[in-house]
C-alpha cells in the first residue's frame, strides 16, 4: 500500500465520532480488555496492532455490538450510547467486517446488501444498478448479479464493505482485511479506504502486518496484554523493527535468510499432472532439504492439494508419489513412528486439535503410537513428553493440563508444530501456518520451519506473498487450480511479477488480461 495513498495526516484532528472510555472485559480469568481509553475520528485511519490475545478483536467487537463490556462506556457523537446487538450498532453507523465473511453463498451480491433491509417491493434491476453505482463510488469493483458462492474470497470482502456503506456506516471496522487478498487487490482495497476517510468516515483496521500499517494508517495504537502501550500519529510511528518491539515488549531476533538450496536430496514427493476438485493438472516434486512453497489466494485449488497429500481426497487422475510409495499404498500402510508425513492444518481450532481436551491428549492425536502397549496407554509418559515439547517451542501455559481451548492462536499454533515435529518426519505439509498469527509467533513458526529443512521437505502452503519469499526455495503460484508459473527464489524477474501472477495475469501481456 503506497504511502502515498495517506493525505489526511496534515489534517487538524477533527473531534471524535466515538469515543471508548475505560473499557473493561473478562473472559473467567483472563481479561482481555483493561481499562481502555480509545478515539475514533472522522476522516482519520486507526491501525489496532498487538500480540494474539492483546484484545483487539474483543474490544471492536465490543464496539460493533457483537460483546458487551464489564466497565466502561461507548460515547457516539459525544453521548453515551449502549449497545445489545449488532443491529444497535449498525443504526448508530458502527459496523464490522470480520474475518470470517456473513454472507449468503446462494444469493447475488445485490440480495446480500438488500437483506434486512424493510423497503417494501424490490425492483431487482434497480436495485442492481444502485449497488453498481456504490461499488464503482468506491472503487470496489464486483458484480452485483453474481452469485456469492462464484466470487473470490477478495470479491466476498468487497461485498462486506459495501454491506456497511449501503447501511450509511460512518465508521467501519476491518479485521485482518488483507489476510485474504492478493497484492493488487491489497493496493484496490488502501484506495478505497483512503476514499471512505475522505469523505468523511472513520476507519479502524485490524493487523499485524507492519508495512501496511506504516503505509496506511494515520494513527496506531498499540495493545498488549489487555491495555494500549502505546499511541502514534503519523510521522510519530517508529520503523518496522520498533514497532514490533513496542507491541511485544522486546527486541525481535531477525529470521536469517535460508542457506541457498543445492537442487539435490531425496525425493520426498512427486506430483505429475494430478487433478483432483478444482485442482487441475499439477505437477510438483519436493526434496529433502528443501521448502517448496505454494502461493495463491484461498480457493484457488490449494486446499484441494493439501487434501489429498494428506490423505483426505483420492486424487482423480494423475500419479502421485509420498515418501517412495504411490498415493493409494502410503495411506493404506502409513509410516508409523519417525520418519513420515506431517501435516499442520490452516484451521488450528477445528481440524488440527480438539479445544475441549488438555494439551497432553492434543499431542497424543498423532503420538499415540510412542506411548501404546496393546491396548494399554502410558499416560505418565505421555505426559512428560507433552511437558518437554511446550518448554522447547514456549508453549503457554507451560501446563500438560491445561485445556487446548484457552490457548491463544500462536500458543495452539506452537503446540501443533510441537506435536508434529516429535515425530522427525521426513515430509511437512503446512496449510497457512502463520495466519492470524502476531509478529513474534510468526518468526517463531518461521524459524521452526526453516530448521526442519536439515532432516525434511516441507510444502508450504500460503497466501502470503512475504512468507513465500522468505521462507522458499522454489516457489509455485496457483491460480484456478492451476499453477501459472513455478520458479526459483533467486529469480528476481519472477519475483517481481509474483503479485500479478497470484491474480492470475501474465506479467507483459499486452492485453493485461487473466490467463
Amino acid at each position: 500500500m503506497p504511502a502515498s495513498l495517506s493525505s489526511a495526516a496534515a489534517r487538524p484532528l477533527p473531534p471524535p465520532v466515538v469515543r471508548l472510555e475505560g473499557i473493561s472485559k473478562s473472559f473467567g480469568p483472563v481479561r482481555a480488555n483493561r481499562d481502555i481509553t480509545l478515539d475514533i475520528r472522522p476522516t482519520r485511519i486507526k491501525a489496532l496492532l498487538g500480540e494474539n490475545g492483546a484484545g483487539k478483536s474483543t474490544l471492536m467487537s465490543i464496539l460493533a455490538g457483537r460483546s458487551r463490556q464489564d466497565a466502561g462506556v461507548i460515547c457516539v457523537d459525544g453521548l453515551p450510547a449502549r449497545f445489545r446487538s449488532p443491529k444497535d450498532a449498525l443504526e448508530a453507523g458502527i459496523g464490522m467486517v470480520y474475518q470470517h465473511f456473513m454472507l449468503v453463498e446462494a444469493m447475488t451480491v445485490a440480495e446480500n446488501l438488500m437483506l434486512g433491509q424493510q423497503r417494501g417491493r424490490l425492483n431487482p434491476v434497480a436495485m442492481q444498478e444502485e449497488v453498481r453505482a456504490l461499488a464503482e463510488r468506491y472503487g470496489l469493483a464486483v458484480d452485483p448479479a453474481a452469485r456469492i458462492a462464484d466470487l473470490s474470497m477478495g470479491e466476498r470482502q468487497r461485498v462486506e464493505i459495501l454491506k456497511l456503506l449501503y447501511r450509511d456506516c460512518r465508521v467501519l471496522i476491518l479485521d485482518e482485511p488483507t489476510a485474504v487478498l492478493t497484492p493488487p487487490e491489497i493496493v484496490q482495497l488502501s484506495r478505497a479506504l483512503r476514499r471512505m476517510a475522505d469523505e468523511g468516515k472513520a476507519v479502524v483496521f485490524i493487523s499485524h502486518k507492519m508495512r501496511e500499517v506504516l503505509d496506511l494508517a494515520d494513527e496506531v495504537a498499540v495493545l498488549r496484554r489487555g491495555e494500549i502501550v502505546d499511541e502514534f500519529t503519523r510521522g510519530e510511528v517508529p520503523d518496522e523493527r520498533e514497532l514490533a518491539a513496542r507491541m511485544i515488549g522486546h527486541e525481535m531476533e531477525r529470521v536469517a535468510p535460508p542457506a541457498p538450496f543445492s537442487g539435490e536430496g531425496e525425493c520426498l514427493l512427486r506430483v505429475e499432472r494430478a487433478s483432483c476438485g478444482r485442482m487441475r493438472d499439477v505437477g510438483l516434486v519436493l526434496r529433502r532439504g528443501e521448502i517448496l512453497a505454494v502461493a495463491g489466494v484461498a480457493g484457488n485449488g490449494q486446499r484441494e492439494l493439501v487434501e489429498m497429500l494428506v490423505g483426505l481426497r483420492r486424487p482423480e487422475s494423475g500419479r502421485v508419489e509420498i515418501l517412495g510409495r504411490d498415493w493409494q499404498r502410503f495411506f493404506r500402510e502409513p509410516i508409523r513412528g519417525e520418519g513420515g508425513l506431517a501435516y499442520i492444518p490452516e484451521d488450528r481450532r477445528g481440524l488440527a486439535t480438539c479445544p475441549a481436551l488438555d494439551l497432553t491428549d492434543n499431542f497424543l492425536l498423532t503420538n499415540r503410537f510412542f506411548f501404546a502397549r496393546g491396548p494399554f496407554l502410558n499416560r505418565r509418559g505421555a505426559e512428560a513428553a507433552t511437558r518437554e515439547t511446550i518448554k522447547e517451542f514456549n508453549v503457554l501455559p507451560g501446563d500438560p493440563r491445561a485445556e487446548a481451548g484457552a490457548l491463544s492462536g500462536g500458543n495452539l499454533q506452537k503446540l501443533v508444530l510441537g506435536r508434529e515435529f516429535y515425530r522427525n518426519p521426513r515430509l511437512i505439509v503446512a496449510e497457512n501456518p502463520t495466519q492470524g498469527l502476531d509478529v513474534g509467533a510468526t518468526e517463531e513458526v518461521w524459524r521452526r520451519l526453516l530448521s526442519a529443512r536439515d532432516h525434511a521437505g516441507v510444502l508450504l502452503v500460503t497466501g502470503d506473498l512475504h512468507e513465500a519469499v522468505t521462507l522458499a526455495d522454489t516457489i509455485a503460484v496457483m491460480y484456478r487450480g492451476r499453477f501459472m508459473d513455478v520458479f526459483p527464489r533467486g529469480d528476481t524477474a519472477k519475483l517481481a511479477s509474483i503479485g500479478l501472477l497470484m491474480a492470475g495475469m501474465r506479467p507483459g501481456a499486452n492485453d493485461g488480461a487473466a490467463a
